[in-house]
């Protein structure tokens, strides 16, 4: 089992940048695919990105392409969320989830294929 936690959120005001954490506790973080959603009030929870077990192989919403990377840390058990370029449509709780992989490069953009979510960190972008 993975417990998740995440950090680094707060205010930002547009065009900045923000780097979310998060720390997986537990055995085996290296064959646990990881991904990043967020849920803004009043709407469904969305993806944002995803990264598979090795790191090699990651995908993104097309809102946040070309802005947000993904990457992980296996040695630190970590999975990060860099934002840039804000936008106050990116305002939300952000989630950290992850899951076995399948293979060393599946990653997964559904969330309901995640068994394991953190608490999640609020982001706030002010125009």
């Amino acid at each position: 089992q993975v417990q998740l936690v995440e950090s680094g959120g707060g205010l930002v005001q547009a065009g900045g940048s923000l780097r979310l954490s998060c720390a997986a506790s537990g055995r085996s973080f290296s064959s646990y695919a990881m991904g990043w959603f967020r849920q803004a009030p009043g709407k469904e929870r969305e993806f944002v990105a995803a990264i598979s077990m090795s790191g090699g192989s990651s995908d993104y919403a097309d809102t946040v392409k070309g802005r947000f990377t993904i990457s992980r840390d296996n040695a630190e058990n970590k999975v990060y969320l860099q934002m840039n370029s804000l936008k106050p449509e990116d305002t939300a709780v952000y989630y950290c989830a992850g899951r076995l992989g399948y293979s060393r490069s599946s990653y997964y953009t559904d969330g309901l294929r995640y068994a394991y979510w953190g608490q999640g960190t609020q982001v706030t972008v002010s125009s």
